[in-house]
């Protein structure tokens, strides 16, 4: 089985193909330069860039896969949530190819994407109940994973997703976008022994306490950098690098927390980190340690797989297929929580 998969959910315009063992034939992701002089995602600035990149992009993995359209066995397009006129492209385009080379059509869950973005190095996955936690720039959330198909949803961000505040955090800090990577740059130059400038003491931003054991809110977190940089001004890199470490150790500090609470109530032996902050170097290390402390496996996708990607589409794709699952024609786009049934 061979599948096509398209991923337009945000920023990124990907194509995939992938065979029924979860093997990558190709994955090509054209990422956006147009969003990095605003410091974030513009969602016109998203579509139209899609409408330019996605014709080529697509051609691209078939070329690079070495296949043709009469090879394909379905396509499987990325239909929610995400921006609304990010996700119009993908979907309309994968619906006129699908209906012009008399191919299935599967319509594909970002979020269960990213669930599964860890087959091609855990299959074993498909065979046992684990956590995920899924942190990207538009999501954190904490899924109990039953088996494929059947999730549920235990809680996740109320307000900034944990990505969406490394991205205003390194605005914050004069950095460029996306801010993940260049806030753990930043901070890594501060080490585990940060102090502060200002009084010597060491810095720590608070962690939000939430009424629910699973939910989370990086939006206190961000206001208090802001209100940190505006009472003590950086007076060089070395601060700001401080600022920065100290940020980010809260922001791992809630993500881990929240995993081992939900890991309390619904024990299982598998956890699953994954979406474009799964990349965090000292997230999957915090994480390591914590689990191996319980006897918890881990698995973190390879870096290209942790960010928005049109493979993980294509391996949903391929076991949506496999079980007989088609979308229709009047497919459309999904661009909230709820609108694809993930809200509770």
């Amino acid at each position: 089985m061979l599948i096509l998969g398209i991923e337009t959910s945000c920023d990124d315009t990907s194509a995939a193909v992938v065979d029924g063992d979860f093997a990558i034939r190709s994955n090509v992701v054209a990422s956006q330069e147009d969003h990095a002089a605003f410091g974030g995602v513009v969602p016109e600035l998203a579509s139209r860039a899609h409408t330019r990149l996605i014709v080529p992009v697509v051609r691209m993995a078939l070329e690079r896969a070495g296949v043709t359209l009469a090879d394909l066995d379905g396509v499987a397009v990325t239909y929610g949530p995400g921006l609304l006129g990010s996700l119009l492209v993908g979907v309309t385009f994968a619906k006129a190819m699908a209906y012009g080379a008399g191919l299935a059509l599967v319509g594909v869950n970002h979020l269960e994407g990213h669930l599964w973005s860890g087959l091609q190095v855990s299959p074993s996955l498909l065979s046992t109940p684990f956590l995920a936690l899924i942190v990207s720039g538009g999501h954190s959330e904490l899924v109990l994973v039953r088996a494929f198909g059947d999730y549920v949803h235990l809680g996740g961000t109320q307000d900034d997703a944990a990505g969406e505040a490394f991205d205003k955090v390194a605005k914050l800090l004069g950095l460029g976008y996306p801010g993940g990577p260049a806030v753990e740059r930043l901070a890594s130059e501060a080490g585990n022994g940060a102090v502060s400038g200002a009084d010597g003491n060491r810095l720590k931003f608070p962690v939000a306490v939430m009424a629910e054991p699973y939910d989370l809110s990086f939006s206190g977190l961000k206001t208090a950098v802001r209100y940190h940089l505006e009472k003590h001004p950086p007076r060089g890199a070395g601060e700001r690098a401080v600022v920065a470490h100290a940020f980010q150790e809260a922001v791992v500090e809630a993500l881990v927390g929240r995993t081992l609470s939900a890991l309390d109530r619904h024990p299982v032996e598998h956890v699953v980190v994954c979406g474009g902050v799964a990349r965090n170097g000292r997230l999957r290390h915090r994480m390591a340690e914590a689990l191996a402390d319980r006897g918890v496996a881990l698995t973190v996708p390879p870096g290209d797989l942790c960010t928005d990607n049109a493979a993980m589409i294509g391996f949903v794709g391929s076991l949506l297929l496999r079980r007989g699952r088609r979308a229709p024609l009047d497919l459309g786009a999904a661009p909230t929580l709820a609108e694809v049934g993930w809200d509770s």
